[in-house]
């Protein structure tokens, strides 16, 4: 251990203060409406790929779109071309935790095992299944339609029990294949040569995080999580992940990659590729870029709610997947499975769910901070996927809308965090090096477990 002397310890604090207050790069920790997301506030926004060429602002690039303002003038896609082949070899691969309880499984055998029931909890359609998905049902013996947004799927047998069809399936050891959990890859045209790739990828149950010890809380029947490769040109430029409030967008290259053998129609060939690589949470299925544990939903380092992330069973989404186009109003179905399951269910806007079990309910449970059991979610095509900034939804400490685009890979917490040339200790750490023990503690209270480490983290990537 490195003890500063009283000269030294100056120093330290001089250039800490420097680089938090006057280096330009913080300048966004210090005025939140400065944030750097690139596609609302149009800052300035380099990037560069693994040759260290470095490419121009965003600000010289034409901008985003939405679905609406796509023409024939401005779309970056066909409509009626295939899947491009860029989607496919930067479809993000994902490690599942190595104990995971709840793996992938398949829309089209989740859904047959639910009715669905309106909010009233009164059974309104029986024998559910992908093609019978309504957008719209009677609510009445008039046959009036409503929407059907206040609908829930109800299991038919008690979830609690974790039945087979509940645990889902673990991929294949090599391949990564799983034949059971089709992924879903809706792909958005956002013009002036940009394209969001929407990656879903759907888990029966969702067991939710211990807070401190005692859980789980949060479950929920239905687990839609998805990431987003946004491309210029057919060039990966970043890439978003899901995680509960609001989830964390990178620069493409700053995501961990793995090499993998380019496949074209599912066919493999000799070349070698990198592909992302994301990591799926313990329960909860939230996506981050590194292994540890990941505080959510709270700002500051606040550990007692976490994720919990590994290096366990890889997946690759892009072995087995339904395809399709959307351009905010109409989707197209894009490969042989789902054209075999068609494009109906996806305006499902109810809850692929229970609804939050009522406090009466044995199995209910509750704590003040959350329920046991809750509501179910809601199904892709209601993920705000015609979003100009990368973040589609913000944490409630978010109050300014940023969603930077980080430069380097914000590294886990706790004993199973990975420590590279890539990925350094969080700059909460410099707390440890402090002495003597009276600074180091008032510095500690002051910063409340690194809250100026946290804006510092969060402004500048």
């Amino acid at each position: 251990m490195i003890v500063l002397q009283r000269g030294e310890q100056r120093t330290v604090v001089a250039l800490f203060l420097f680089l938090l207050f006057i280096y330009p790069n913080n300048a966004y920790g210090l005025v939140p409406w400065l944030d750097n997301d690139p596609f609302v506030e149009m800052e300035p926004f380099t990037t560069s790929n693994d040759k260290g060429q470095t490419f121009q602002d965003i600000t010289e690039l034409p901008p985003i779109l939405p679905p609406w303002e796509i023409n024939d003038d401005n779309r970056s896609l066909k409509e009626d071309e295939p899947i491009p082949q860029y989607i496919i070899d930067n479809c993000p691969l994902i490690h599942l935790y190595s104990e995971e309880r709840y793996w992938p499984s398949d829309i089209k055998d989740y859904v047959t095992h639910f009715h669905l029931e309106d909010d009233s909890r009164t059974t309104f359609l029986k024998n559910l299944t992908l093609a019978n998905l309504p957008r719209q049902w009677p609510k009445n013996e008039s046959v009036t339609l409503q929407p059907n947004s206040s609908s829930f799927m109800t299991s038919n047998t008690d979830f609690a029990k974790d039945p087979k069809w509940v645990l889902g399936e673990q991929p294949e050891y090599g391949t990564g294949l799983i034949k059971s959990a089709p992924a879903v890859l809706i792909i958005v045209d956002k013009g002036n040569g940009w394209v969001d790739a929407y990656w879903f990828y759907f888990y029966p149950f969702n067991w939710g995080p211990y807070i401190m010890g005692y859980g789980p809380w949060g479950n929920h029947m239905g687990d839609w999580e998805h990431s987003l490769v946004r491309f210029y040109k057919g060039e990966p430029k970043f890439l978003w992940m899901s995680a509960h409030g609001g989830g964390s967008a990178y620069q493409f290259t700053a995501i961990e990659k793995v090499k993998k053998l380019k496949r074209v129609d599912g066919k493999l060939t000799n070349e070698v590729i990198k592909r992302p690589l994301l990591f799926s949470a313990r329960g909860t299925h939230a996506n981050y870029a590194s292994v540890g544990q990941h505080s959510h939903d709270v700002p500051f380092f606040f550990m007692p709610l976490s994720d919990f992330t590994d290096r366990g069973p890889m997946w690759d989404p892009a072995l087995n997947f339904y395809g399709y186009v959307y351009n905010g109003t109409h989707a197209m179905a894009k490969n042989k499975k789902s054209m075999e399951v068609g494009t109906d269910w996806l305006f499902f806007d109810g809850k692929w769910g229970d609804r939050q079990l009522p406090a009466r309910d044995p199995r209910q449970k509750w704590c003040p901070a959350q329920w046991k059991y809750i509501d179910g979610p809601t199904g892709p095509l209601f993920k705000h996927l015609d979003r100009i900034s990368l973040c589609p939804s913000f944490k409630w400490w978010n109050f300014w809308k940023g969603c930077p685009a980080r430069r380097l890979i914000k590294k886990g917490e706790g004993l199973d965090a990975e420590k590279n040339d890539l990925m350094g200790d969080n700059c909460g750490v410099l707390l440890y090096w402090v002495r003597p023990k009276w600074l180091r503690g008032l510095l500690r209270f002051l910063t409340w477990r690194g809250t100026l480490c946290f804006v510092m983290d969060y402004f500048t990537g």
